[in-house]
């Protein structure tokens, strides 16, 4: 019997950039879903983040 095929749409976790640098505690993260095949780079979005209260650029972590 045949494997069934991974589908192309994967979950992926978006983190502060700019928290990091802030040296606040905690961290804001996001998760999201994306299509391989459309989108082989890393996700780069811009999110609200609740301890910096502003938008803010978030990336794709592994």
């Amino acid at each position: 019997m045949a494997k069934k095929a991974k589908g192309n749409r994967v979950q992926v976790i978006l983190e502060c950039t700019e928290h990091k640098e802030s040296g606040m505690p905690g961290t804001s993260r996001y998760i999201t879903t994306k299509n391989r095949k459309n989108t082989t780079q890393r996700l780069e979005l811009k999110k609200y983040n609740p301890i910096l209260k502003r938008m803010t650029v978030h990336k794709e972590i592994k």
